[in-house]
């Protein structure tokens, strides 16, 4: 399989960037914001969901980078940011329209209660894999109803 290339303009496509990303792992040493380009990325490692058929004994993971542009600000919440060895757990990403729009507030939501917010222009996200997959045994499990 090729390397899977996203780009997100709208809350339709940021959906589809959201399942793919959904159940990624990343080190908080990944995360970056850089205020003077306006982009905030992080490095994750992605569960590749669209290949777990469930026939399966084995799954894959693959690093990607995740990139938000038009970013104004970032805030955080239920984790040590200087603690850059600590492993968070993508769960989804959502938008929330600040008045009529375009920006808003894209919020990245991780376990354990947890969450980055991005104050944005706009929505303009890049999901891009950037290396091989490697085997994993192990598929994420989520609640009934969750």
């Amino acid at each position: 399989m090729t390397g899977l290339k996203l780009l997100a303009l709208d809350e339709e496509d940021l959906a589809v960037v959201s399942a793919h990303v959904q159940d990624a792992v990343f080190k908080v040493s990944g995360l970056e914001y850089d205020a003077r380009r306006k982009q905030f990325s992080l490095i994750v490692n992605r569960f590749v969901w669209e290949t777990a058929d469930g026939k399966r004994r084995s799954f894959e993971r693959r690093r990607a980078a995740l990139l938000f542009k038009r970013v104004n600000a970032v805030r955080s919440v239920g984790f040590d940011r200087r603690d850059g060895e600590a492993v968070l757990d993508l769960l989804t990403l959502k938008f929330a329209l600040q008045g009529e729009g375009p920006e808003g507030t894209l919020e990245l939501v991780l376990a354990g209660d947890a969450s980055i917010a991005l104050d944005v222009e706009c929505i303009e996200t890049q999901l891009a894999d950037t290396g091989g997959a490697w085997e994993t045994a192990f598929k994420p499990k989520h609640p009934e109803g969750a």
